[in-house]
């Protein structure tokens, strides 16, 4: 039997043990642990709906700015006959902050654009109209929260007030989880 996640004790473990889920075929097997692991998951709101991975956020990034506070010391402290080495190092470091900023900033513009496509036409089956054109990126992501009920009077609120997304964010009474965005 093809098997989802690897156990505590590093065996291959089915998605469920009952018998009834033997029978399924393995892309229902993976559609009902899906649907069983958006039931388990916290309720989303305002005060925890902001998400950091840990191994990205905390420790890659600390560990990039260690080596490039190391690479610059070592290029500070080397001797003449070491100062191109020294130079490569701060360099390769400088590149991989770069790369490090880039692989986080390019997929959340493109989840941008996709919010905002995604939000303009929900606004647009609700109101028969696009978005006014005052509202910024942010506060159309911010959007992205609000029920269908809530959608229209938030939206000409944003617009007329404007809103920084907190403050939308904050007057969202029944919240719209996100669980994709990361």
């Amino acid at each position: 039997m093809d098997c989802l996640f690897i156990d505590e004790n590093d065996n291959p473990a089915p998605i469920f043990d009952d018998f009834e889920n033997e029978k399924k075929s393995y892309s229902e097997q993976v559609y009902i642990f899906a649907l069983k692991q958006l039931l388990i998951m916290k309720e989303q709101n305002f005060k925890n709906h902001s998400r950091m991975v840990p191994g990205y956020h905390y420790v890659t990034g600390l560990a990039i700015f260690a080596l490039i506070g190391g690479s610059i010391n070592y290029l500070l402290k080397s001797t003449p006959e070491n100062k191109y080495l020294a130079a490569l190092l701060v360099l390769t470091s400088l590149i991989l902050f770069m790369l490090y900023a880039y692989t986080r900033i390019f997929p959340l513009k493109a989840q941008d654009r996709a919010i905002r496509a995604e939000e303009n036409l929900r606004y647009y089956a609700l109101a028969g109209k696009l978005f006014p054109n005052t509202l910024s990126i942010s506060q159309i992501i911010a959007l992205r929260f609000a029920p269908d009920e809530e959608l229209l009077a938030l939206v000409d609120r944003a617009a007329t007030e404007s809103l920084s997304a907190k403050e939308i964010k904050q007057a969202i009474k029944n919240w719209k989880a996100d669980y994709y965005r990361v």
